[in-house]
């Protein structure tokens, strides 16, 4: 087994799964996860090959999102909402599906997620995927030291944001 086929089959699920967080589009996940190790193949040694290719990635998603991440996203929401709405008028049921209130409360926390600051999201989502501050660090590019200090504040703001948009949400359906 070449090197490639070790790190594809060591990091490739992980990678993706990330990618998919961050983008909400499993396709696009994929597209740039094959982007990150095509360029691994061509870079040769890694010093370390977990946080080179989150590195990698997320640079990756940068470059492409200066061109279309607002337009994708704001596609994915719509759809959700309309998902969301089309539920509750088909009076969809938990044998058929997602009821329409986990419905609403997936496409709010994707909403509340995407309302942080992308360098919040973006540690909160490597976190998640089991990334080590070291590794964290080095793919943000931050100090080791204030690590702790942004996943504390983006979850912090995440729970804020969160708990805002269910009171708007709630105030909406009282008054409507």
């Amino acid at each position: 087994m070449t090197d490639v086929e070790r790190l594809f089959r060591s990091y490739h699920a992980t990678l993706v799964r990330y990618l998919t967080r961050r983008l909400g589009d499993r396709d696009w996940a994929e597209e740039i996860a094959q982007e990150t190790f095509v360029r691994a193949l061509r870079q040769g040694t890694l010093t370390n090959e977990r946080a080179w290719l989150f590195a990698v990635a997320t640079n990756l998603v940068r470059d492409d999102a200066r061109r279309s991440e607002r337009q994708r996203r704001h596609l994915v929401l719509l759809r959700q909402e309309q998902e969301a709405e089309a539920t509750e008028d088909a009076g969809y049921d938990t044998d058929n599906g997602p009821s329409p209130e986990r419905a609403r409360e997936t496409a709010l926390a994707r909403k509340a997620i995407d309302a942080l600051a992308e360098r919040d999201r973006m540690a909160l989502l490597l976190r998640e995927e089991g990334l080590d501050y070291g590794e964290i660090a080095e793919a943000l590019s931050l100090a080791v030291s204030s690590v702790g200090t942004t996943l504390s504040r983006a979850r912090r703001r995440l729970v804020e944001t969160y708990e805002e948009m269910q009171r708007g949400a709630a105030g909406r359906e009282h008054n409507g």
